[in-house]
């Protein structure tokens, strides 16, 4: 039983040496790291619950709470190197799983939806990365090698090697290249990517009015026209803004091979 908890304790020392610059020492990390700490403890408290001890799995729970910020259930799965950096206000749920060499930071809750029994909250598959305030909830699972970035909610099944962002979050990115489980600063801003095609739309769009209005004037004077007045709307990447609001962008933009996407017409009900 003893070697059942020091080798996980032990992944979770090596893990923490290798992916913080910040640690110069194993004494360092034993009275230093709440992250750790909340991990040994809770360690302990799994291996009580999984022996049906009664009311002592949750008062280790709480004790582990008091003194370092994280609240993690007793029933919790957690894998072998786990680093939770920081940790202040981390909450982990009772049927919570998390795979090996998983990162968490600040702020990250792993929650239940609803009131009902059995699975009911994350599993998170190994290498995960969740970003500060990050907010995983339901029984929904979340593939290996993704990062969440900070301050998303993620609702629904994320695949292997994706980048999701965003509330409700969504997956951005999904290949297969390896992550720095760190490099948070990589994360794409969807937001700003989806508002600067809508504006290219609305010059676009500025653009044809303009001309359709002097077509117009032109008309009206009695003079012919020197150049057509019809013309396409240019595809501004109709696909990615609509991928962006969730609507099932591949299905609506098959049939529309001009990029001829009446926005009102698309918009989420």
């Amino acid at each position: 039983m003893i070697r059942r908890l020091l080798n996980p304790i032990l992944a979770d020392l090596r893990i923490i040496r290798e992916r913080d610059p910040a640690a110069r020492g194993t004494l360092e990390i034993l009275l230093c790291y709440p992250g750790f700490q909340a991990l040994v403890l809770h360690r302990l408290s799994h291996r009580l619950w999984t022996l049906n001890v009664p009311l002592l799995p949750r008062l280790c729970s709480q004790i582990g709470r008091l003194l370092t910020g994280i609240e993690i259930h007793p029933g919790a799965r957690i894998g072998h190197g786990v680093f939770i950096d920081h940790g202040m206000g981390v909450v982990i749920g009772e049927t919570a799983e998390i795979g090996d060499r998983c990162l968490l930071f600040q702020g990250v809750t792993l929650g239940g939806t609803g009131k009902e029994h059995g699975k009911r909250h994350p599993t998170l598959a190994e290498n995960v990365v969740v970003g500060a305030g990050a907010k995983v909830l339901g029984a929904i699972t979340v593939g290996t090698n993704t990062r969440i970035g900070a301050g998303s909610v993620v609702l629904r099944d994320v695949g292997p090697d994706s980048t999701v962002v965003g509330v409700p979050g969504r997956v951005i990115h999904q290949s297969g290249v390896r992550i720095d489980p760190l490099a948070h600063s990589q994360l794409p801003d969807a937001e700003a990517k989806v508002i600067r095609n809508l504006m290219e739309r609305i010059d676009t769009l500025e653009s044809e009015l303009s001309r359709l209005q002097t077509c117009l004037r032109e008309v009206a004077a009695g003079r012919p026209l020197q150049e057509a007045c019809g013309g396409r709307a240019q595809s501004l990447k109709d696909r990615e803004i609509m991928e962006f609001l969730g609507s099932g962008g591949d299905s609506e933009l098959e049939g529309d091979p001009g990029g001829r996407i009446n926005p009102a017409m698309n918009a989420p009900s």
